[in-house]
């Protein structure tokens, strides 16, 4: 059922834990909305960088550190190209979509919001889009209004509207793809509206950027985060992109070396964006990993990734329709690569115990968006999330050790 890609192996053979002769053997790895599997081509750019090149960057004289420099700097140009964003001045290195959106909050949030101003967001958001917002709500006076979610899944267009309509509203910072449902909201339609309304955008993007092409500029988004451990690369490295001309206002969110032009006991001047936001010695093996992992993707090509997730997608909601009991989530007018599910008689922590015995690897819990699962009610779900690896098979096996799980929990009879 799955697409032939250029004549060779489904992508899965490039993932060593996926080795029919390794350790993992016969492994439905379906969370890769938490964090993707390596390709072998990222294992060995960073093992590579590690053996024969590495050296800290920006401060050496010699060879090894300019070479390991340019590396470095080489994949921000990467990113900008691969974001298309004006510039590689737009892209700042950060450990994650989560120090990416903290960075907004307490850098250009701190220096631009005052008490009486708002910032929107919606009832999707995984926590990191919350809670920096309310520590700045609690500290400065900031009022954090929330679009509803809508009856389908989706968010609720006429609320998110309404909230924008009395000009309060400094930012508005939301997901793209929802990471608990996989609902895919317009966010080219949200970043109109919010400009009209007089707002900056900041997008999470973490769930978009493994699945489909992202244009900032189309967009015209002013900031979009997303991590590299889920594009399939290293964890602990992250891309906050910022429009330039936002960026040069903003003061440094973190302060120590690499950072600075020059240092007195008196002041200190900073450098110019990104170097202002990337204080002391960062993750440089993660930045080789993620330009491997980029490499990658795009070696593929966003319309095999694209046609094979459809493929996978529809095939899913066919043979998860079709197990009595078994509730989907909604997620409003377009579905990303995520099932989130619950299972009559059957916790979701439970669940997801008995199918890691048949060696399916699925999510479960809040996904870090405990106010969302409250809008249906819930405390947890199980969560099935697709990776370019995945194939109707993996599917096929979710479905088999749901049905496992629910005989083992069948009430017994006299």
């Amino acid at each position: 059922m799955s697409l032939i890609l250029h004549n060779r192996p489904h992508p899965k053979a490039d993932f060593p834990i996926f080795d029919p002769q390794g350790p993992n053997a016969g492994l439905a790895y379906l969370d890769s909305g938490a964090s993707a599997q390596k390709p072998a081509s990222v294992i060995e750019a960073v093992s590579q960088f590690y053996a024969t090149g590495y050296a800290n960057i920006h401060r050496g004289v010699y060879k090894l550190s300019a070479t390991a420099t340019d590396a470095y700097e080489g994949v921000r140009v990467q990113v900008a190209k691969f974001l298309n964003a004006a510039s590689e001045q737009e892209i700042i290195f950060v450990r994650g979509a989560t120090e990416g959106l903290n960075l907004i909050a307490h850098s250009w949030g701190r220096a631009h919001l005052k008490a009486g101003d708002a910032v929107l967001i919606s009832a999707m958001e995984h926590h990191a889009n919350i809670i920096p917002w309310q520590i700045l709500r609690d500290q400065i006076g900031i009022e954090l209004r929330v679009a509803a979610l809508a009856a389908d899944g989706g968010i609720d267009r006429a609320d998110f509207t309404a909230k924008l309509a009395d000009g309060k509203v400094k930012l508005a910072s939301f997901t793209h793809i929802a990471n608990a449902t996989g609902a895919v909201l317009p966010v080219a339609e949200l970043v109109a509206e919010a400009k009209a309304a007089g707002a900056l955008v900041a997008i999470d993007g973490c769930q978009a950027i493994p699945h489909r092409p992202v244009d900032v500029q189309a967009l015209d988004c002013d900031f979009y985060v997303f991590s590299a451990h889920k594009l399939y690369g290293p964890t602990g490295t992250g891309i906050l992109y910022g429009r330039l001309s936002v960026l040069e206002g903003m003061p440094p969110y973190q302060t120590g070396g690499d950072m600075v032009a020059t240092v007195r006991f008196d002041k200190t001047e900073f450098l110019e964006p990104p170097q202002r936001f990337e204080a002391g010695t960062p993750d440089i093996a993660g930045v080789i990993g993620l330009g491997a992992a980029i490499d990658y993707v795009q070696s593929l090509g966003w319309a095999w990734i694209e046609e094979h997730e459809k493929i996978l997608l529809a095939y899913g909601e066919s043979v998860l329709s079709k197990v009595p009991g078994l509730t989907l989530l909604p997620a409003g007018p377009e579905r990303a690569g995520i099932f989130s599910f619950t299972v009559d008689g059957v916790h979701p922590h439970d669940l997801g115990t008995i199918l890691d015995h048949h060696n399916v690897a699925i999510r479960a819990g809040s996904h870090c968006a405990q106010p969302l699962l409250n809008e249906f009610g819930l405390t947890a779900t199980a969560r099935a999330s697709l990776g370019l690896y995945n194939e109707p098979e993996d599917l096929d096996r979710l479905v088999e050790a749901i049905r496992a799980a629910q005989r083992m929990f069948a009430p017994k009879r006299a």
